[in-house]
């Protein structure tokens, strides 16, 4: 097995601290003193996002509208269900057309569905918050070839944005918005032609989100018996928080075996992720998904795999003979070394699944109708247990923002000795019998640590834990 690692990108989930009057991104050594003490970095690891009205608003909305539009002469946009979309839509929308831009609407859609869209315009442009509660909005920005706006593109929007660097032309230039409800029927013609069908039963969340204008239909088409839990789609998320995690899903797991079905499927709020429950009614990890689809992606054959830096080494094991490329976290970095390195798969442990053949965005979509396929082929249960299974442990302290980057330096120092150290996105440190992990919260002030181990896994959090309490001294 080949490891490699890359820092692709600058930083997601930026922190910054004061030295000499100055201010850096700890995680990129980026000076961002011009932007001054008050400038919060608009993209995060995925996208925009924040509080309604608060952290995004309409004035902001219409000036990444604004500035967008002044670069790509066409766009198309599209939303997921959530109440404050509509809002941020339109002033995205205005913004464009206020810089000469022409905007197709496609609707409610998925992120996949309009990352899918974005082929026949210069950009594509979805107001989600992806997996995060009601009360978040955010924008995500897209590429013709469903690629993210990487690093470059958003450090220029974001200076654009800071130096009223953008245009408004005239009134006979104002770009023209027009509609277009096929964007959904695309996408579906373009899954059907990459996987077969299956007559499996599935029991399918939707944690009424966006997912449910496409993944019941396209399974039912595929030959599934189909049973829906929350597929109507409704902004407040009233049946469960978007996220598809084990916690979240104790409704789906009981429904699963109630109706003896053959799996169950759960996407988030805009469906570029996507998790799974077994027959058993057993939660599929995102780790285990990870190594799932691998296995089926790579064929066996000597393939690279782009996997973040936080990935379990339960993927590395049971993908023996693949190389395995280790990221930042963040699906636009796990995007980028797919497209890099001519990887033939890539994904995070947090559901998200990108398969390069149809698009560089995570598909939630075309990866419930591919574990479908797998599934038929053997029990989702029976794969589960033919992985490898290590014992696993994570924490955190608390730590100011402004601690972190020298918290950073003295961490490092300590477990350089100790292993091969990966530092592209906090601190990793291979060790004989398993590996650590020390990364500061990117969303709050605290630092995190995790921990995976063949054996004695509290051994080594505890050590990790013990460096980074006397650093914090």
């Amino acid at each position: 097995m080949i490891v490699r690692t890359e820092n692709f990108g600058s930083g997601p989930d930026f922190q910054d601290y004061k030295s000499n009057n100055r201010i850096w991104d700890f995680r990129t050594k980026r000076d961002l003193t011009k932007y001054g003490v008050g400038f919060m970095k608009l993209f995060g690891s995925s996208g925009i996002r924040g509080i309604v009205n608060k952290e995004v608003t309409p004035e902001l909305a219409l000036q990444i509208g604004l500035v967008l539009g002044s670069r790509k002469k066409t766009a198309v946009i599209g939303r997921d269900p959530r109440v404050s979309a509509p809002m941020i839509e339109h002033a995205l929308v205005a913004g464009l057309t206020a810089a000469g831009c022409d905007v197709t609407k496609v609707g409610m859609v998925t992120t996949p569905t309009l990352a899918y869209a974005a082929r026949e315009y210069e950009c594509g442009v979805m107001v989600t918050a992806s997996h995060n509660p009601s009360e978040y909005v955010g924008i995500k920005l897209w590429n013709p070839d469903g690629m993210a706006f990487d690093s470059a593109q958003q450090e220029e929007i974001e200076d654009a944005i800071e130096n009223g660097n953008f245009l408004r032309v005239t009134w006979d230039l104002i770009g023209n918005v027009a509609e277009d409800e096929n964007a959904i029927r695309s996408h579906i013609d373009l899954i059907e032609r990459l996987v077969g069908n299956s007559k499996l039963r599935v029991v399918l969340d939707c944690g009424c989100g966006a997912g449910s204008t496409i993944t019941p239909y396209l399974l039912q088409e595929l030959g599934c018996q189909v049973i829906t839990l929350n597929s109507q789609p409704d902004g407040h998320f009233p049946a469960r928080n978007p996220e598809p995690n084990d916690q979240n899903l104790s409704l789906l797991k009981k429904a699963v075996v109630a109706f003896e079905a053959d799996l169950g499927i759960a996407h988030d709020g805009d469906a570029d992720r996507m998790m799974a429950v077994d027959e058993k009614g057993n939660f599929i990890s995102g780790d285990e998904l990870l190594a799932i689809f691998g296995r089926f992606e790579c064929g066996g054959e000597k393939e690279a795999v782009v996997v973040p830096v936080d990935t379990s080494m339960m993927v590395d094991d049971y993908l023996e003979g693949s190389e395995i490329i280790r990221t930042r976290v963040g699906d636009v970095y796990v995007a980028e070394g797919i497209k890099q390195y001519g990887a033939i798969y890539g994904g995070e442990p947090s559901g998200s699944w990108i398969f390069p053949r149809i698009s560089y965005c995570p598909d939630g979509i075309y990866a419930a109708a591919k574990l479908v396929e797998i599934v038929r082929k053997k029990k989702l249960s029976e794969l589960r247990a033919e992985l490898p299974v290590y014992a696993t442990k994570r924490g955190a302290l608390p730590c100011a923002n402004e601690k972190k980057a020298e918290l950073m330096e003295k961490v490092k120092t300590k477990l350089e000795p100790l292993g091969k150290v990966l530092d592209i996105d906090g601190i990793r440190v291979e060790l004989e019998n398993g590996w650590v992990l020390v990364r500061p919260s990117g969303t709050e002030t605290k630092v995190r640590i995790t921990a995976e181990a063949r054996e004695n896994v509290d051994e080594i959090y505890g050590m990790a834990e013990k460096i980074v309490k006397e650093a914090l001294k």
